[in-house]
C-alpha cells in the first residue's frame, strides 16, 4: 500500500489529460496541422511549469527520503542525438496519434486497439536497450 500515492497521482494525471482532451487523436491531428492552439497551450504550460518547478527544486536544496541531498546532473551537450530522437518521437507521435503517457490512459478508457501501440512502444524500448551501446551518443 506504500505505492498508493503514485497510483492516485497517476489517476489524477489521467483524468486531467482526458478532460483537457490532450489524449484526443483529433486534438493531436489539429496540432500537427497547425489548426489549433489547444495542444500547444497544454505543452507550453507543461514546459513553463516544469522550468519553474526545476528551478525551485534546485534552489530549495531538497533531500531524498534518506536525508541525502538531491543532485540533478546536467545533461551532456549534443545536438544530433536530440534532433534524431525528437524526429523519431515526433514521427511516431504523428503516425500513431498519441505519445507514450496517454497510451495507458487510452487503454484505461477502453480503447483496446491502442494495446498494439503499447506493444510497439515496449518493443522499441527493448530494442534500444539492446542497441544502445552501438548507437552514436
Amino acid at each position: 500500500m506504500k505505492f498508493i500515492k503514485y497510483i492516485l497521482v497517476g489517476l489524477l494525471f489521467g483524468i486531467v489529460l482526458t478532460k483537457s482532451e490532450a489524449v484526443s487523436w483529433y486534438r493531436i491531428y489539429e496540432m500537427f496541422h497547425f489548426q489549433s492552439f489547444h495542444m500547444f497551450g497544454i505543452i507550453g504550460t507543461a514546459v513553463f511549469v516544469g522550468v519553474i518547478g526545476l528551478q525551485l527544486f534546485k534552489r530549495s536544496k531538497l533531500k531524498d527520503i534518506d536525508g541525502q541531498p538531491i543532485i540533478l546532473a546536467d545533461k551532456e551537450k549534443g545536438f544530433t542525438r536530440y534532433l534524431i530522437g525528437g524526429l523519431l518521437f515526433g514521427l511516431g507521435w504523428g503516425l500513431v496519434g498519441t505519445c507514450p503517457g496517454p497510451i495507458f490512459i487510452l487503454i484505461g478508457a477502453g480503447f483496446w486497439g491502442i494495446g498494439i501501440v503499447l506493444i510497439g512502444a515496449l518493443l522499441g524500448t527493448y530494442l534500444y536497450g539492446l542497441l544502445k551501446n552501438k548507437l552514436p551518443h
